[in-house]
């Protein structure tokens, strides 16, 4: 079993530290570890191109992105692994955007339900499967890594880490949230910090091969969702409130000045990181098709008149 460290920081500074730290201890706990520094790949944004989807609907087994940079890379380190521990720096409220530009082309290429469909479909056929390791359950941990005292310049942090675990369907077990890291100097300096950062590797090291409802470990703050663990809520207006993470809705209440959120056993078996959350998202594409492609085909000859004033756009105001 295997556990890859990922670190979207500076070489040898505070994201590596600490998601070596993590590292030291899943070795510890019996795990195969292995590093990689992101900081000098380049991996680009994706381009909406659907490369990725014709690779799957034309039967090929390995699913591929058509740009030629380094994502490849990263991608197939995280599908030889069994565990996922990512620690990324917060520069704007949120995770540096080489983490996005690795998710958005992770994600939609590497979606269970849309690959399980496509497996039943092949299986019927007798045509070769897709490769075993798309299909694999992981466990992950996060760690947000913020210079600012005040917690608000990095509430972002972890709740864009957990974009990662939704369409592979992984489980998270524990959150590292390291910010005021300008005052601390070095991470090396906080104990407490290094132990919770040692905490998570031997948490994600001792779930591997588990099945995800025997494990109910969780390593740091315990937040307002019992799924993701993070402390937003979307509101509108009612006493029922929503977790934008997970996308699951629970019932508000006010007792004096504590409030609480109730989520339903029926509502986090649907979270976004669950089968039935990820075939939620897939059916309702499927569905968006079924509606737009007949609108596109009935207007097929008017739209690109139509078009033609916002393809000229510069021309437009001469």
């Amino acid at each position: 079993m295997k556990v890859l460290g990922i670190s979207f920081g500076r070489i040898d500074q505070r994201s590596d530290v600490m998601v070596k730290e993590a590292l030291f201890a899943a070795k510890a706990a019996g795990a195969e570890v292995e590093f990689i520094n992101t900081v000098r790949l380049n991996i680009g944004h994706c381009r909406a191109c659907d490369y990725c989807s014709r690779c799957r609907d034309k039967g090929d087994v390995e699913i591929h992105c058509c740009m030629k940079d380094d994502y490849s890379i990263l991608e197939e380190k995280c599908l030889e692994a069994d565990g996922i521990i990512i620690g990324a720096p917060v520069y704007a409220v949120g995770i540096v955007g080489q983490f996005k530009n690795f998710v958005d082309r992770f994600g939609p290429s590497h979606d269970r339900a849309a690959l399980l469909e496509e497996n039943k479909k092949r299986a019927e056929a007798g045509k070769p499967l897709l490769d075993e390791r798309y299909f694999k359950d992981r466990y992950v941990g996060y760690i947000s890594v913020g210079g600012a005292q005040t917690h608000n310049w990095v509430a972002l942090g972890l709740p864009m880490l957990d974009l990662f675990s939704f369409s592979f369907c992984m489980k998270c077990v524990g959150h590292v949230d390291a910010y005021d890291q300008g005052r601390t100097g070095h991470p090396l300096f906080d104990k407490d910090l290094m132990k919770k950062c040692a905490d998570l590797g031997t948490a994600v090291a001792e779930s591997l091969g588990k099945p995800y409802d025997e494990v109910d470990t969780w390593v740091g703050d315990e937040g307002v969702c019992p799924v993701c663990h993070n402390p937003l809520l979307s509101m509108n207006g009612t006493t029922t409130v929503e977790c934008p993470i997970c996308g699951i809705y629970g019932k508000l209440s006010v007792d004096g000045d504590k409030v609480t959120v109730e989520f339903s056993e029926e509502q986090k078996n649907r979270a976004r990181n669950t089968i039935p959350g990820i075939y939620e998202h897939y059916n309702e594409i499927q569905n968006m098709i079924t509606v737009c492609v007949p609108k596109l085909q009935a207007n097929k000859d008017t739209l690109p008149v139509m078009m033609e004033k916002y393809k000229n756009f510069d021309l437009h105001w001469d």
